[in-house]
């Protein structure tokens, strides 16, 4: 299946790279040796040597993340976290993210190149945006791991669209 090319991006293959470059940044990465890619008529075209196991994994693999790069650098990828407990807030200072998740010191995570985080709704709702579909992915998982949603009193970084299964505490006989 073709990955079709938008307006605004370039494609270019040299050997196992590829680059694809557009509005919202730029991506490469090199393409494993049983699969092989050319760019005609404005398409992406993916093929693999032989119909081996291996092979038609790859195929489907390195398909899925050329798409993935191709739509990262024209529209790009966004994930969103919410933050519920009484004090956790977070801050971002250029391209540090400041916690506070209730321990007695804050956490400072350092964003890596490419991968932008705002924080709206005071300090309590972060969206994290860039191109790169599995750094934009980690980088929500990483923050969410500091202090995942816990199921009593909701308490923790969950995700925007994650429901929080909550249980009941002791009770008094």
């Amino acid at each position: 299946m073709p990955i079709s090319i938008p307006a605004g991006v370039k494609v270019d293959v040299q050997g196992r790279k590829i680059q694809v470059e557009g509005p919202k940044g730029k991506l490469a990465w090199e393409v494993p040796p049983r699969a092989s890619i050319k760019v005609d008529d404005g398409q992406v075209l993916v093929a693999r040597k032989n119909d081996e196991r291996e092979s038609r994994a790859i195929h489907g693999l390195t398909r899925s993340i050329i798409n993935n790069m191709v739509t990262g650098v024209s529209a790009g990828f966004v994930k969103r976290l919410e933050i519920n407990g009484v004090g956790f807030k977070a801050a971002v200072q250029g391209n540090i993210v400041d916690l506070a998740l209730g321990y007695s010191h804050p956490i400072k995570y350092k964003l890596p190149d490419n991968v932008t985080v705002q924080v709206e709704g005071a300090g309590t709702k972060l969206t994290i945006e860039g191109p790169d579909k599995q750094a934009v992915g980690c980088v929500a998982a990483e923050i969410r791991s500091y202090y995942p949603p816990e199921p009593y009193k909701g308490k923790g970084v969950k995700y925007d669209d994650e429901r929080i299964v909550r249980k009941e505490g002791k009770s008094v006989k």
